[in-house]
């Protein structure tokens, strides 16, 4: 059993706690916390909460998660845009809002169900059951490409080449602020954030993380950004960005918490991926545009000149 303490805040005053609860923990539904709420495993100073409760903002939540169910992984009819694809790997423009493999709170409906419908058997084994062909990840809110393996042998050439860095993931997003610099790298640790779950942080024992970013245009307030990975840990550049004060445009976990209108999350697209082919060993260079959201930000940022 997992245990977790968590802090609200004052800005969460008024909450209730089970809507709360959902947005701090990541994969956590709504439904779910309030069946954590009911089963008495979320306490306040030694006592349970009802999922009524509003939060004062000055207390300390304490949080026991059960074991995770096991997943049955079925394959699912689910359109996807497939940019590359042959008998070794299967390259797709993932949209936002879609999770890649299943886990609690999201048991189906992601990527892998589509793969498993769309590729059949020819997956790699290697991510195991929930992660069949998954080489490499991209957060549920965040768009672009994204590489999978249709067998093992595929699966290790390109596991390595994320190790050795052959394999470049390119990255456009919109930031908040000004960046003064025309380019630039983060080099920063990044591991779990020491009190919420969900979030990840700069952390002096984390793991090495390093993101190159170039300005591609400016505008009043905001400055629209490629970046380019060196390494790939969760949420990297929406911890980097905002690790030097310009988080992404939409991110209300590492940036401001209210949404922004017409856009689901963050403004953050995988647009570019490159690899040597497993198999062949020669390169191949993917690029795909940007989605509609985030072309409609541009344009309002570009009449706002």
């Amino acid at each position: 059993m997992e245990k977790l303490t968590l802090q609200p805040n004052k800005e969460d005053a008024g909450q209730r706690v089970d809507a709360w609860l959902a947005a701090r923990v990541e994969g956590l539904t709504r439904s779910a916390a309030a069946r954590l709420l009911e089963e008495g495993r979320v306490a306040c100073g030694g006592k349970t909460l009802a999922k009524n409760y509003r939060l004062t903002g000055a207390e300390t939540i304490q949080v026991s998660l059960p074991e995770p169910e096991p997943v049955d992984v079925r394959p699912q009819d689910i359109p996807l845009d497939v940019v590359y694809e042959d008998g070794d790997v299967i390259v797709v423009n993932k949209p936002k809002g879609l999770v890649v493999h299943p886990a609690p709170g999201h048991p189906d409906g992601t990527l892998v169900n589509a793969l498993l419908h769309h590729c059949g058997d020819s997956l790699s084994g290697i991510g195991g059951e929930l992660r069949p062909g998954i080489v490499h990840r991209i957060d549920r809110d965040t768009s672009g490409l994204i590489i999978a393996a249709k067998n093992d042998f595929a699966h290790q050439k390109l596991a390595a080449q994320l190790q050795d860095h052959t394999l470049a993931r390119v990255y456009e997003c919109i930031v908040v602020g000004n960046l003064r610099q025309d380019a630039g790298t983060v080099d920063a640790p990044i591991g779990r954030h020491p009190t919420d779950r969900k979030k990840m942080a700069v952390v002096s024992n984390g793991r090495p993380a390093v993101t190159h970013w170039t300005v591609l245009a400016r505008y009043p307030g905001f400055t629209y950004v490629q970046c380019r990975l060196e390494t790939g840990r969760t949420h990297q550049i929406r911890v980097h960005m905002a690790h030097i004060g310009h988080p992404i445009l939409g991110d209300t976990v590492y940036g401001n918490r209210k949404p922004v209108p017409g856009l689901q999350g963050q403004c953050l697209h995988a647009v570019g991926l490159r690899f040597l082919h497993p198999r062949t060993g020669e390169a191949v260079e993917l690029r795909c545009g940007l989605p509609l959201e985030f072309q409609e930000q541009l344009r309002k940022l570009e009449n706002r000149r």
